[in-house]
């Protein structure tokens, strides 16, 4: 499995060198100046935006620039943000923590939801549960994040006041206060995110699931005289899960996408928000990092997906 990870890997590396020049070259040719504040202000000589602007080789030509940026990038430097002046990779590191607790918690919320809501809807068809479970995942990935996200805020923070609805960074509390403090400020945002990953993954689920339950080898397991749950867990769900994981991995980003309209709801200090504030802003370095991030999620959870169809069925090799 290393050699096969270790392909995968370098056949990654083209990939992620077009999408970084691709990147590169869209915000080079962007209109905008990052210095557009320094011109407007008065008491700032010509001389001294010129100056930065040569410093930092906004007047190269755009190869140059890209090259410079890529041999920076392989030496572990991400470039200087405009705005924040403090290295890019400082400023990100400052932000992932947030953004990565409050998306893996919503894609465990998402999971413990969808995996057994969409098995059951499949192994008793056109029940009333299942008839239930898919008028609520129609309702849930019909309505945007932005939208369901306002109507935690209306009900449980103004009408309700049980919780807070603007994310704070700088808790006061410490101990187990802290922890409670935590918690609270991040239910909604995390169920946010994660009903609504729920609701399509658990049609996409039933789907899969139906598929499977079909095929002559699950009649042949009935046959045998095996228990029901030892066919659906052993024979079906784990077969079912292949093109689940693949619709997993390929909205993992798309995820990221979303946690930028969550963050700016709930004001969460996290990787949306910084991408948010670069673009309003136009701090090249930061939206280019970021964006560069969020490509090479693709490539990696498309790798781990490839990995985890050979646990999930043996039949598929890593040669």
């Amino acid at each position: 499995m290393f050699n096969y990870v270790l392909r995968r890997l370098l056949i990654a590396l083209p990939s992620l060198l077009g999408i970084s020049l691709i990147l590169f070259t869209v915000l080079a040719l962007a209109p905008g100046d990052p210095f557009e504040e320094l011109a407007q202000n008065p008491n700032v000589p010509p001389e001294v935006r010129m100056a930065l602007r040569a410093q930092f080789g906004l007047d190269d030509p755009v190869w140059q620039r890209y090259f410079h940026w890529l041999v920076n990038m392989l030496r572990g430097d991400w470039g200087f943000s405009f705005v924040s002046r403090i290295d890019v990779d400082t400023l990100i590191l400052q932000r992932l923590p947030v953004t990565i607790a409050i998306i893996g918690l919503s894609q465990v919320l998402a999971l413990m939801v969808a995996l057994p809501a969409g098995v059951l809807a499949a192994v008793k068809p056109y029940s009333w549960f299942d008839r239930i479970a898919s008028s609520i995942a129609f309702v849930g990935f019909s309505l945007p994040t932005f939208f369901t996200g306002v109507l935690f805020i209306l009900f449980f923070s103004i009408y309700l006041g049980w919780l807070p609805f603007v994310y704070r960074a700088d808790l006061s509390e410490t101990g187990w206060a802290w922890w409670v403090a935590q918690f609270k400020q991040s239910i909604m945002p995390i169920t946010v995110l994660g009903l609504f990953q729920a609701a399509s993954t658990m049609r996409y689920v039933r789907s899969s699931v139906l598929d499977v339950i079909r095929l002559d080898y699950v009649t042949t397991a009935r046959s045998k005289g095996l228990a029901e749950s030892v066919v659906i867990n052993k024979h079906v769900v784990r077969n079912a899960l292949i093109p689940v994981v693949t619709l997993i991995a390929l909205q993992m980003p798309a995820v990221f996408g979303g946690a930028i309209v969550t963050e700016q709801i709930f004001r969460i200090p996290g990787i949306g928000s910084l991408l948010i504030d670069a673009i309003l802003r136009n701090d090249t370095p930061v939206i280019m990092a970021v964006t560069f991030v969020f490509a090479t999620l693709v490539i990696v959870f498309n790798l781990i997906a490839d990995i985890l169809y050979g646990w999930l069925d043996p039949r598929i090799s890593y040669r």
